[in-house]
């Protein structure tokens, strides 16, 4: 609810003509809070235990209701709009249910938990009605419209596939350095900022493109530097120093901050004035969808691929396996424990490179999407 509500707030108190610049300014400051978290976390929990991460918030917290409550003027509409409560309620209720299954699925052993059966049925009637509800309402607070435009369609399934590659890759990075490669909080942290300058940077020099130039190719370019990062990614070894994660990171970077702005471009470029709050919501929420269920969808496959490989592993020890199994019956216990230890931490590893190649696949697959984009047309 933060983006949209402070985006429209921002919006309503800014004079029209600087209205056009800000949605990069507002993009490109989200970007630099979700790059810069990592190393401040980081650090926090290096110097101040991980506990302050959470702490730091009220403050802020307390800023921006102070800011609120004192400078923002209260603005009532002269006619309050109809709004689609059962569109809204059976659209949350669907993605809820999805999101919590995912989340959930794996701690609780899956459909053998009532609670993932309650989730489960959950987002799939609250899903099933809201596409009901789309397909046959007159009002419903998605016009129908929207999905008309091919290439607006097309640009919020790339931005999805993008929100997909985004956080997954911090959430995956992050535990690699830190319990796998026994790198500190604070340099883990660290190591999180090549990307976000690649980012920012790209973003920033995106912004200062003339409109007139078509952005579809650098949809592409960007798509392609997106992959080969994230297939660099897929060469990290546990005998790696910071150096492969910085380079991939500040390359995977360069490719986001060239793709989003480009893809934001060409998915409004041929939408109808009119329809453009609406899909700017769904826009967004495509992007947010894409990295909490490819977080979901990583730490389930990366848990099940822990064990699978745990299981290889510990089978084929050495080429001579009964020699070996008769050394381990002579092992002491915090011999054994050391040994399960070191086999759990390849098989983790293996797994995270089985997981970057997840996200890879991802852009790979929307990767043909490009080639369908109509030449944007300015709108007014």
């Amino acid at each position: 609810m933060l983006a949209p509500l402070s985006m429209t707030i921002a919006i309503e108190a800014l004079p029209p003509a600087r209205r056009a610049k800000f949605g990069s300014m507002f993009t490109a400051i989200v970007l630099l809070g979700i790059v810069s978290g990592p190393g401040i976390g980081g650090w926090l929990s290096e110097h101040y235990e991980w506990r302050s991460i959470f702490y730091i918030s009220l403050p802020l917290s307390v800023f921006i209701f102070l800011v609120l409550t004192l400078l923002l003027a209260e603005k009532k509409s002269e006619k309050s709009p109809s709004f689609d409560f059962f569109g809204v309620g059976t659209f949350t209720l669907g993605m809820i249910g999805l999101q919590m299954l995912l989340d959930r699925g794996e701690r609780l052993d899956w459909f053998a938990s009532p609670e993932i059966w309650l989730e489960a049925v959950a987002g799939a009637v609250g899903l099933y009605l809201f596409v009901v509800h789309v397909l046959t309402a007159k009002v419903h607070f998605l016009n129908k419209n929207l999905f008309k435009d091919r290439n607006f369609v097309l640009s919020t399934i790339i931005f999805f596939a993008l929100g997909f590659v985004l956080l997954p890759t911090m959430a995956l990075t992050s535990p690699m350095l830190d319990e796998l490669l026994g790198f500190p909080p604070n340099t883990t942290g660290y190591l999180t900022i090549p990307r976000g300058v690649g980012l920012v940077g790209a973003f920033i020099l995106m912004g200062r493109i003339p409109d007139r130039i078509d952005r579809r190719p650098f949809v592409a370019a960007g798509v392609a530097v997106v992959v080969y990062a994230n297939w660099l990614m897929l060469g990290y070894s546990p005998g790696m120093d910071w150096s492969p994660v910085a380079i991939a990171g500040a390359i995977q970077g360069v490719g986001l901050g060239v793709l989003m702005p480009s893809i934001t471009k060409v998915a409004f470029s041929t939408l109808d004035p009119k329809f453009r709050p609406e899909g700017t919501g769904l826009f967004n929420l495509a992007r947010v969808y894409g990295s909490t269920i490819g977080v979901a969808v990583v730490q389930t496959f990366f848990f099940n691929n822990t064990q699978a490989m745990h299981l290889a592993l510990a089978s084929n020890l050495t080429p001579y396996r009964a020699a070996a199994h008769s050394m381990m019956a002579s092992m002491s216990l915090q011999a054994l424990g050391g040994l399960n230890e070191m086999i759990t931490g390849q098989a983790a590893f293996i797994a995270i490179i089985d997981q970057f190649k997840i996200l890879m696949l991802a852009m790979v697959v929307v990767s043909p999407l490009v080639m369908f984009l109509r030449k944007p047309v300015p709108t007014n």
